[in-house]
């Protein structure tokens, strides 16, 4: 804990996404969702993608901060443009609930495959329960939308 403050308070993002997920997790320290905002803001803010992933799941569930949604998804995305695989599947479910944006089964599906094809956490399972509700057309058109986001290293994904 010693060496992660110390690693945090010079600046180091890794220390300080830890020293977040310490606080938030109640590890070698007192829970406190407030503070592990704090250090997940100052990792996120310097482009860490752990850090930017994590503030977003503080914001969805509205721990050490007010949930927003929007604001969720603002952090998602940075992570995700950065090839975070857990913030894309992230995505997808929002996309999936309409938190936070509009309610787009078909982008939904495409943070899916790109999640999928990525290796992150339940990806696949999203994808194929969102696929359920689209016509192949609409997965075709999914597919695409991942290949060219992926091709543009995550720029053009809208």
């Amino acid at each position: 804990m010693k060496w992660y403050r110390k690693s945090a308070e010079q600046g180091d993002a890794y220390g300080q996404f830890t020293l977040g997920w310490m606080h938030q997790n109640g590890k070698g320290v007192t829970q406190d969702y407030s503070e592990a905002v704090k250090w997940y803001r100052k990792a996120a803010e310097q482009g860490n993608s752990t850090g930017q992933f994590l503030l977003g799941g503080m914001y969805t569930q509205g721990k050490g901060v007010s949930q927003d949604y929007s604001e969720a998804v603002k952090w998602y995305r940075k992570a995700a443009e950065q090839g975070n695989a857990d913030a894309q599947g992230h995505l997808g479910a929002s996309y999936t609930l309409g938190e936070g944006v509009l309610q787009d089964t078909i982008t939904a599906h495409m943070w899916f495959n790109i999640a999928a094809a990525n290796g992150g956490k339940n990806a696949v399972k999203g994808r194929d329960i969102v696929a359920k509700k689209l016509s192949s057309s609409d997965i075709v058109k999914a597919q695409q939308m991942a290949k060219r986001c992926m091709a543009s290293g995550y720029k053009d994904c809208d």
